[in-house]
């Protein structure tokens, strides 16, 4: 079937990559994105790191694209609408506003929710999440007058508040029940040595603990107790927690889900006319052979540039090596490859110098680098890995093999 007119639910990065990967591709059939917030699309990345610093970005910088760029492009928003339901008979996406848009290809870039505590205190004013601008916004807000801000959560939310609030003056406490920090993301190494750089400037860093409640007073959140019964003075708390994929119109709509909308090697739903990518979308990962959702920047790009090329005549299956960053303060982390259930770590270079890599290999394969302040490292890990080429790990323990040669030579 010919594919003349694009609808895509999400305005956000993968959305609005979709769209624009098209035009690139030289797709000349309609494209209409549909995004439920009315501001203009923009970046998220820095919601949680320069626009809370003591300098924050200005939102006039955080735009995807500029003004005129859409319209150039002959690109349709339709910002501010909710989609209701995907007509998949008819073939049509139908709106909040009850208009109904056609279409002969959807994809679904519906993103992901933050998850919010259920627990006595969560709804006081000063408990806040941080997925969108507006999120960010309000965080903001508290933060210009907070004294102590609690993070619930030690990922990478979590984290990049607690340094900017740091940035601020502002006093950071970071709770977590898992035993270090980023532990479902990074190695142990990883971990301990962000959480020694964390407590060194000043952030209470407290794990294997929860939030039993939260407690306030004129309905301002003043305090925490936690699950080991102590009490903690805060006057902005920040629930960081991890997301859920919103699947709802997905599933709704009669398509495969499972912790994310399920997709083949083509990022194919259950119904070939409609396609998902970026944070939502569960796909087959290419490196490790497992199933993933990625929350990630470069993943919802690539997803994006992936099914654009298929719709305009060049399909090619998804290939991308995932990787990530976060900004901590001064610290910056990079990591290639997927972690988790490694066989064996190697470090390279001095953790604690701030520069060194962790290689990780699973069933004696590179599966993962994770660097600080070796960003060559990082390079070199993502050809390495795209190529499924080495380093051994005697190889990469060791300092006097050249890893930009081994991936300069990989396949």
């Amino acid at each position: 079937m010919t594919v003349a007119d694009v609808v895509v639910v999400g305005a956000g990065q993968a959305g609005i990559g979709v769209a624009a990967a098209l035009r690139e591709q030289g797709f000349a059939g309609r494209v209409t994105v549909v995004g439920r917030e009315e501001h203009a699309p923009y970046e998220r990345p820095p919601l949680s790191k320069s626009y809370l610093g003591a300098t924050p970005v200005d939102e006039r910088h955080l735009g995807l694209r500029a003004g005129g760029w859409y319209a150039d492009r002959g690109i349709v928003l339709r910002l501010g609408e909710e989609v209701r339901e995907i007509d998949r008979t008819a073939a049509v996406v139908v709106l909040g506003s009850g208009d109904r848009l056609p279409y002969d290809h959807l994809v679904l870039a519906t993103g992901t929710r933050a998850r919010t505590l259920p627990i006595e205190g969560g709804d006081l004013d000063g408990v806040v999440v941080l997925r969108g601008l507006d999120d960010a916004r309000l965080l903001r807000r508290h933060l210009d007058r907070a004294r102590t801000v609690l993070a619930v959560g030690a990922g990478f939310i979590g984290l990049e508040v607690a340094a900017a609030a740091h940035q601020r003056g502002v006093r950071p406490v970071v709770l977590d029940v898992a035993s270090r920090v980023m532990e479902r993301a990074v190695t142990s190494t990883t971990s301990r040595f962000f959480a020694d750089a964390h407590r060194a400037q000043g952030t209470d860093l407290r794990l294997r603990t929860g939030v039993g409640a939260l407690r306030g007073r004129h309905g301002l959140v003043t305090s925490a107790v936690t699950t080991d019964g102590a009490e903690i003075q805060a006057d902005l708390v920040v629930v960081a927690v991890g997301v859920v994929p919103d699947t709802a119109l997905a599933r709704a709509a009669g398509l495969r889900t499972d912790d994310g909308v399920v997709v083949d090697a083509h990022l194919r739903t259950s119904d070939p006319a409609i396609s998902a990518v970026g944070d939502c979308a569960r796909f087959p990962e290419p490196v490790s052979g497992r199933s993933a959702r990625l929350e990630s920047v470069q993943a919802a790009t690539d997803h994006a540039r992936c099914v654009a090329a298929r719709l305009a005549g060049r399909p090619e299956p998804y290939a991308a090596v995932p990787w990530f960053w976060t900004h901590q303060g001064p610290l910056k982390l990079q990591i290639a490859g997927l972690g988790g259930d490694l066989d064996r770590e190697v470090v390279r270079g001095d953790p604690a110098q701030g520069r060194f890599s962790v290689f990780g290999f699973r069933d004696g394969r590179l599966a993962t680098v994770e660097s600080v302040g070796r960003p060559a490292d990082h390079v070199a890990a993502r050809r390495l890995l795209a190529a499924g080429a080495g380093p051994t790990p005697d190889q990469a323990a060791d300092p006097a093999v050249d890893l930009k040669a081994l991936a300069a030579v990989a396949p």
